[in-house]
């Protein structure tokens, strides 16, 4: 069975799963899920506990005799089995696979792992324990999914924020979940149940926002250039070098500049086999719609700029280039346009 993490605590009041694979890479969803099901098999008397972490050299063979061994004292008992990298090898996936088929009694197995590629969620091994039990894959969240998880932890501590007093958590600490559970909790400490006004948040929730050059693309194609400015600003503070973050940006605008072409020649563009995730398609195919091939071209362009600021072979700011060139995929624009046949933006903002 495979769940969203936000399942988990329904199916943990139905009825305890012999197996519970939990997997990802946003670590406080994981800790949180793995609590919860610890929490419910203590409820349900399974008392002992035996915690396995997979490093090199990892003995398979002791799952195999621990799921073949009886509690001392007849309790039960659950198997707390590490797996950082995601990836059991061999002698893992065969150990796996058989603990599914046959599970022992009175005993929980609970795989705590990194996050699994795509190979490793059509294995023999995960397809076994899926089928076995409860799987459970975290990832990110999205700026809504995040403004939902926002309010909605701050009603279960009795708080009742206003839609700015969210934005103004989510605009602080989007990206790190933790810092944002920190957060709420302090708000909750210091102000308790009831209404929470953005005046409150202001001088509560310190600014913990976690972004990646991945984050500012996403931003720019969904026409957000207030959120832009705001990850590229973040990312700058934080160190973040600018030939990473043009990689970012002009890996996008090329994906651009070939939709809006095969949009010209009538023909399809697999973004499958270009290597871009199922939930970034419409966000690409949306932000192609925006311009001609010529405006994507002039966007090339000033890719090749900005790489030419960076290497100091042009004159220019690295990032005031890289504002330009985010807001110009954004649809904005801001100073004069930079002199020279790679000029992208003109006029106001």
């Amino acid at each position: 069975m495979r769940l969203r993490p936000e399942q988990l605590e329904a199916q943990l009041a139905q009825g305890l799963a012999p197996i519970y694979i939990l997997s990802g890479e946003e670590p406080l969803q994981l800790m949180e899920a793995a609590d919860a099901v610890r929490a419910a098999a203590r409820a349900a008397g399974y008392v002992e506990r035996e915690v396995m972490t997979v490093e090199g050299g990892f003995d398979w063979d002791a799952l195999t005799a621990s799921a073949d061994a009886l509690s001392l004292f007849a309790e039960r008992r659950i198997i707390d089995l590490r797996l950082p990298s995601g990836k059991p090898g061999q002698p893992g996936a065969r150990a796996l696979q058989a603990y599914a088929e046959r599970p022992p009694e009175d005993t929980i197995l609970l795989i705590q792992s990194g996050r699994l590629d795509g190979n490793a969620t059509k294995s023999k091994w995960y397809g076994a324990l899926e089928s076995a039990g409860v799987a459970v894959q975290v990832w990110p969240l999205s700026p809504k999914e995040t403004r939902e998880w926002v309010a909605g932890r701050m009603a279960k501590r009795g708080m009742e924020p206003t839609d700015e007093a969210v934005t103004l958590v989510v605009e602080r600490v989007e990206g790190n979940l933790l810092a944002a559970a920190q957060e709420i909790d302090k708000l909750s400490l210091l102000h308790g149940k009831g209404p929470v006004e953005a005046e409150t948040v202001l001088e509560a929730v310190a600014d913990s926002a976690r972004y990646s050059s991945f984050d500012l693309a996403d931003a720019a194609l969904a026409s957000d250039p207030a959120r832009a400015v705001r990850i590229l600003n973040t990312l700058r503070g934080e160190g973040v070098e600018p030939p990473l973050i043009l990689w970012s940006l002009s890996r996008d605008i090329r994906l651009l500049a070939e939709l809006a072409f095969a949009q010209v020649a009538n023909r399809r563009v697999d973004l499958f086999r270009q290597g871009v995730l199922k939930k970034r398609h419409a966000l690409l195919q949306a932000a192609a719609r925006r311009g001609d091939t010529r405006h994507w071209r002039r966007l090339l362009a000033a890719c090749a700029r900005v790489d030419r600021c960076i290497k100091g072979q042009e004159s220019g700011d690295p990032w005031d280039e890289l504002l330009q060139l985010t807001l110009s995929l954004s649809g904005r624009t801001l100073f004069g346009a930079s002199p020279g046949p790679s000029s992208v933006v003109s006029g106001p903002l």
